[in-house]
């Protein structure tokens, strides 16, 4: 099966598991709409929600929660109703939800982490990986001023992908573009990713899947295999699981070239 089948299905595509991190409902940068059409294309036996998925320091500054985000919460209700195990692991902007940790109702359970066992036989710690951020751990105050600086950014970013839409560009992600070019972000992200996977090894796992900081990866890093879900702010991006135990990452730009493509070929044929 090629990446494009995979990431393109005419119907429900059977997956085993799915991770989406970082969707930040309750904020105006949220991509909502994208991220229910995403899930709406699969039928999957287990979906990780892994961190950040509500934004609760944005909520406890004011209300602001239109109907697209309540569609994400009732999709990911009725695909556990439909037999979806969904596993809320917490992250630090979803913190207040830690004190109920271990809860379970009917298909929904909540915890802090989780090992998964892929198809494979692979074991992967699954963490949203705030744990890991010595900024977010020791200096709150940091973390909050930090918060702001890239709520900027990503307001611009909104800005540039209306217009890009009306002109009839894909989805580009200024803020995803400026981790890669900023040196201080390069170097952040790097020992996140070493933290990370050195935890990996001293629990004698084969792999990490994390989210936190919105930079959506899959490779080797000390030994592990180190994935990170990305986020539905800036890329759009999220980790699948097919039945075989092969992982992909899925990243919404890349899918939107592909279709473009695909159509592209379609009518010269």
């Amino acid at each position: 099966m090629s990446i494009a089948e995979r990431s393109k299905p005419s119907r429900k595509q059977h997956v085993r598991t799915l991770w989406i991190s970082d969707v930040h409902l309750g904020t105006r940068d949220c991509q909502a709409e994208r991220l229910a059409a995403f899930l709406k294309r699969y039928q999957a036996d287990r979906v990780y929600l892994v961190g950040d998925i509500i934004d609760g320091w944005k909520l406890r500054g004011g209300i602001y929660w239109p109907q697209a985000h309540t569609n994400v919460i009732r999709r990911l209700l009725t695909m556990s109703k439909r037999g979806t195990e969904v596993i809320y692991v917490t992250g630090n902007h979803d913190e207040f939800l830690r004190r109920y940790s271990t809860l379970i109702l009917g298909n929904i359970q909540l915890v802090d982490e989780a090992v998964h066992t892929t198809a494979d036989g692979r074991q992967l710690l699954v963490i949203h990986g705030d744990q890991f951020d010595v900024i977010t751990r020791y200096h709150r105050w940091l973390a909050f001023l930090g918060d702001s600086a890239y709520e900027f950014t990503l307001t611009l970013n909104r800005w540039l992908n209306h217009w890009r839409e009306r002109w009839g560009y894909g989805y580009w992600s200024l803020s995803a573009y400026l981790k890669h070019k900023v040196k201080t972000a390069v170097n952040f992200i790097s020992d996140f990713e070493e933290a990370i996977a050195h935890e990996c090894v001293r629990r004698g796992l084969d792999g990490v899947v994390c989210g936190h900081i919105h930079h959506a990866e899959i490779r080797p890093v000390g030994g592990v295999e180190y994935m990170n879900c990305g986020d539905w702010v800036e890329s759009c991006s999220a980790l699948i699981e097919h039945l075989d135990g092969s992982i992909q990452l899925y990243r919404l730009a890349e899918d939107q070239t592909q279709a473009a493509e695909v159509a592209v070929i379609g009518q010269a044929a």
